[in-house]
């Protein structure tokens, strides 16, 4: 029997294991019980056909367009289906028309399902919103784009948002369990799978049910026979899903909450959490650089003083990665983001500017007091420019008491140095300078 046999012989039809393992009903369905469990709202207005618009949103083969489908047999509604990609405003059009004649003739409702929808421009999504709003159509959309950057924002506010996860590695493993045990899967083809095959696909599959199930019909039909027996090996499933694919868009919703939680964890002083994420954007394939200058900027925002060297440190790692390159700025990258996490934080910088800033936009001032102007250009003096300017170096540990705000902002503080790290001598030092001289 050649691999063209074996095909034929395990297949009732020549779909896909992962189309013909689509589930049929809600029963059915693995994962998503945040959603979905028999006492939430969607499963109820599934149930009892009383769906309202809806957005799925969620990664790959999470079972978006699988949900859209159990909709389909369960309602009494006319059910379309198309397609973002390759449909236009004339087929929502057509659509439409013949949704208002099965509401007029019928008294029957129609859902329309977009896959894809965040691919449909301002102008397609525009063109369904008022049979939207008038309920001539319930809309499905299913997107693994975040909707709030993507759908229009009339169009989401008649519509609910539902997200789906993806599914935990053992919701996975009792999808490829059933897949072999059923009669639309692998029933009656006498296959030994051995130990921790499942669970390898399962973690690699990223939590893509489609994905693994695809890599399980690559593995037994490309495994070896022996004696009518199908054997699958650990090494026939890395042959046929090899390597886990991180799930990360870089022009996608989560690759900015990748790069957040890698943020944060650095500001939190994790520096494992934040290794973590940097292994992440690292294994997708993010330029070395775009990591280096959110390293920089963490470097100055929220450690500052506290330990000035962590910018020196940051800075230093952005250039070193730009003359190394990939694969060993991993490791400039490491012991910076490592450096950062671990420093002491203070935002005080931060803050300090972004206040500085707010009063020069928001409020007046007097101007420069006279005695700090510019007075190296002849005629100054007659101005009254630099008249009575107190040079600290002539003083006494190089500082003397002398007003540098305009009159209008006497007493304005916007630096409050921390009594964390470094910034700690930082503020002694001030203390003492006010004690002294008040």
């Amino acid at each position: 029997m050649d691999i063209f046999d074996l095909i034929n012989s395990s297949k009732k039809d020549n779909k896909p294991l992962a189309e013909r393992m689509r589930p049929e009903n809600l029963d059915e369905f693995f994962g998503q019980k945040h959603i979905l469990d028999k006492n939430k709202m969607l499963y109820r207005a599934i149930m009892t056909d009383n769906l309202t618009s809806v957005i799925f949103y969620g990664p790959p083969g999470t079972g978006k367009t699988t949900l859209a489908m159990i909709i389909a047999k369960t309602t009494k509604s006319e059910f379309r289906q198309i397609n973002a990609v390759s449909s236009g405003v004339s087929e929502i059009k057509k659509i439409v028309e013949e949704a208002k004649d099965n509401l007029k003739y019928n008294s029957k409702k129609t859902i329309l399902f977009i896959d894809e929808i965040h691919r449909f421009n301002k102008l397609q999504q525009d063109a369904l919103l008022p049979f939207v709003e008038k309920g001539i159509i319930t809309l499905i959309g299913a997107t693994t784009e975040n909707p709030y950057f993507e759908v229009n924002r009339a169009l989401l506010s008649r519509s609910m948002i539902f997200e789906l996860k993806e599914l935990s590695v053992q919701d996975v493993v009792e999808v490829l369990k059933r897949a072999l045990e059923s009669p639309k899967g692998f029933k009656g083809m006498n296959i030994e799978v051995e130990d921790g095959v499942l669970e390898y696909i399962a973690t690699n599959s990223s939590g893509d049910v489609r994905r693994a199930l695809n890599a399980l019909e690559m593995a037994v039909l490309t495994s070896t026979r022996e004696n009518d027996r199908i054997r699958v090996t650990m090494e026939d499933a890395f042959e046929c899903i090899q390597r886990k694919v991180v799930l990360y868009d870089k022009n996608g919703d989560y690759h900015y909450d990748i790069v957040s939680a890698f943020i944060k964890s650095m500001r939190g002083t994790d520096p494992d959490a934040a290794l973590f994420y940097l292994a992440k954007m690292i294994e997708a394939g993010e330029d070395p650089m775009f990591i280096a200058r959110r390293v920089v900027i963490c470097a100055s925002e929220d450690v500052g003083n506290a330990d000035p060297m962590a910018l020196i440190v940051a800075t230093n790692a952005a250039t070193a990665v730009s003359m190394i390159g990939m694969p060993e700025a991993r490791i400039i990258l490491a012991q910076a983001v490592s450096y950062v996490a671990c420093a002491p934080k203070s935002n005080a910088c931060y803050l300090a500017i972004d206040k500085a800033l707010d009063d020069v936009r928001n409020n007046n001032d007097s101007g420069i007091p006279p005695y700090l102007m510019d007075a190296h250009y002849k005629g100054a003096k007659e101005l009254g420019r630099g008249i009575g300017y107190k040079y600290p170096h002539d003083y006494n540990n190089g500082y003397v008491e002398q007003d540098y705000l305009p009159k209008s902002h006497k007493g304005k503080k916007y630096y409050v140095p921390k009594n964390i790290g470094y910034e700690t001598k930082i503020r002694d030092r001030l203390m003492r300078i006010k004690e002294k001289y008040e």
